[in-house]
């Protein structure tokens, strides 16, 4: 197993699959995202799974993705002997309307040059390799069945000869074939020709995609990847947007913080829509705010941190015993016990991606009196609660406390709120609202500051500083060169930057002290001083921070210190913002700004 998180992924926004660097497909969940494992050997080398490609020594394997698809093709190739397997999950407009994306995975083999040879290593395990998979050949397929607690199927349909492949021997490759993996059996045959047109209709699905995606001066290629990536991570059927596609990578090698990403976080997803729309992705925005408006009970309070895709409440978080852990980091969770948390801030994330949908399409916003009853909720529940302790944006498990972000976010949830009555000429309940708005701007200036350490700090009485103090700035709650924020800033950087890298906090959690960085924070700090005029460090550092992504330009959550490894759940749609948002600042920098810099 790489000791890196050097994968790629393929997904068609119902599921998704994380191949390595040599073309194993080492994770994958099906029919859906946060369905049980039929690969996992990326949480278990031995028993988890997966399906592999074999060639002898003298190939040289590279990988990449076709360009503004994410069709991946790993190359394998002896100089002589050269083959190719393109790798998606099918995904096209159908000509009725509505998307095709079944639950399958499509490995187009393209045969380029010589007579290349390989084997196959083909060892699904269903229901998170619970139980025994066992695997036949009948005519038509291969089936792979388990009885454990659950019965459960997959097939494979392939071009070469299945009892080749079933045994692992050498297949010759003379012509393009293919093997497609089916959650459910095909009902047509399967053939050479149709699985290319599968493959030529998903390029086609990116490549239009992608065409409505604006360029950019700087970083066009990362903003790419970055938003296609954060397009994976989108839930069709319903509109959730998921943190990552795994389980229980972990923080740091070897120890406990494995969690369970595949679910929506109302902040993470509410920050990736904001994204997304900027970008001018209207649909994913529609549908993610169906998704929260079908979850906020009538003029109620009670919103969860995280739900399941599919809309469930109840995430109980369990741990798989049989599996290592990845490089043996167990617990292995499904699952997530934080869906219980209260956390105030995400009532604010909320109300600015509504007022974000009001202000980028006014014209073509569904739903706008849904929109205006859920504003005066989330303004009545925070009046009601901003003033108690929860558990913060790091989702602390013990104790709850006056958390920074938290209460800068319920200033935000007003202040959108009054901006959003603005816009809809519904100007009654505005008056009330700045009070409130000007009472939560007063507790923050007075508790959050600490003058010893010239910063706001992680909550209210606390020494602490913390990273998410940044997005004070970027929320509107404070001009970027106002003082106090340039000099906590500063103290950020003092206190909490490793080596061109940031931690979150310093301060013990529930799980003793943090020991790599968490990759956000760094954008957010690369943003910030940005924004308070230190340019050219800005860039530099980021510059410096793209070259710790993987060989395809991906983000996990976290980088270790010392070695910038990656860790944490991959792909990370957290990581994948932030670095748009940062890359789009950094994009308008122009040659007067440089000249300026440097003169001063």
């Amino acid at each position: 197993m790489t000791n890196n998180l050097d994968y790629g992924i393929i997904g068609n926004c119902r599921s998704a699959a994380i191949i390595s660097k040599t073309g194993s497909i080492d994770w994958c969940c099906l029919p859906e995202f946060d369905s049980s494992s039929v690969f996992a050997k990326l949480l278990d080398e031995k028993i988890g799974g997966s399906f592999e490609i074999i060639t002898d020594e003298s190939f040289q394997i590279t990988q990449k993705y076709i360009d503004n698809t994410t069709i991946l093709v790993t190359r394998f190739s002896n100089g002589i002997d050269t083959f190719e397997v393109h790798d998606f999950m099918p995904r096209y407009y159908k000509p009725n309307g509505g998307y095709q994306a079944p639950p399958e995975i499509i490995r187009y083999f393209k045969y380029i040059s010589g007579k290349p040879t390989f084997k196959v290593l083909y060892d699904p395990k269903l229901e998170y390799a619970k139980g025994k998979t066992e695997i036949y050949a009948k005519e038509h397929f291969i089936v792979s069945l388990t009885y454990g607690e659950k019965f459960d199927t997959l097939f494979l349909y392939t071009s070469f000869d299945k009892q080749k492949v079933l045994n692992s021997e050498t297949i010759e490759l003379t012509s393009d074939g293919y093997f497609l993996i089916g959650y459910n059996e095909k009902v047509f045959e399967t053939t050479v020709e149709n699985m290319f047109l599968e493959h030529q209709r998903t390029k086609v699905y990116w490549l239009n995609w992608m065409d409505r995606t604006p360029s950019y001066n700087l970083y066009n290629k990362e903003i790419a990847r970055s938003a296609m990536t954060l397009k994976l991570l989108t839930y069709d059927k319903t509109g959730a947007v998921l943190a990552a596609a795994t389980t229980s990578l972990p923080e740091t090698i070897g120890e406990v913080r494995n969690w369970d990403y595949r679910f929506c976080w109302i902040r993470d997803a509410s920050m990736v829509i904001k994204v997304v729309s900027q970008l001018g992705h209207k649909n994913i925005a529609k549908r993610y705010l169906s998704f929260i408006m079908d979850l906020i009970p009538d003029k109620d309070e009670k919103l969860q941190i995280m739900y399941g895709i599919n809309k469930e409440k109840k995430l109980t978080e369990e741990t798989l015993e049989h599996l290592s852990g990845y490089h043996n980091s167990s617990p292995v969770r499904v699952g997530n016990a934080a869906y219980k948390q209260k956390q105030n801030d995400i009532y604010g994330i909320l109300m600015d991606v509504i007022h974000q949908q009001f202000i980028n399409f006014s014209n073509d916003i569904e739903n706008t009196e849904e929109l205006w009853t859920i504003t005066k909720g989330i303004v009545w529940v925070v009046n009601k609660h901003w003033k108690e302790p929860d558990k913060g944006i790091w989702e602390f498990r013990t104790e709850d406390r006056h958390f920074t972000f938290s209460k800068v976010l319920c200033w935000v949830a007003v202040d959108k709120a009054i901006k959003v009555a603005e816009l809809l000429g519904k100007t009654s309940k505005i008056s009330k609202w700045k009070l409130i708005e000007s009472e939560i701007r007063e507790d923050i200036m007075e508790h959050a500051w600490n003058n010893d350490v010239k910063a706001f700090t992680q909550s209210y009485g606390s020494s602490d500083l913390d990273a998410s103090v940044l997005l004070m700035e970027p929320y509107g709650f404070i001009d970027a060169k106002d003082p106090k924020y340039v000099s906590t800033v500063n103290a950020i950087e003092r206190e909490l930057s490793n080596d061109g890298l940031l931690y979150r906090y310093k301060n013990q959690d529930d799980f003793g002290l943090p020991s790599s960085s968490f990759t956000i924070c760094t954008f957010w700090f690369i943003n910030s001083l940005y924004k308070i005029g230190e340019v050219q460090k800005a860039k530099r550092m980021f510059d410096k921070l793209l070259t710790y992504s993987n060989h395809l330009g991906l983000f996990s959550e976290d980088i270790d210190f010392k070695t910038k490894r990656l860790l944490g759940n991959f792909p990370q749609a957290y990581s994948h913002l932030a670095l748009i948002e940062t890359a789009i600042n950094l994009s308008k920098i122009t040659n007067e700004e440089k000249i300026k810099e440097l003169i001063e």
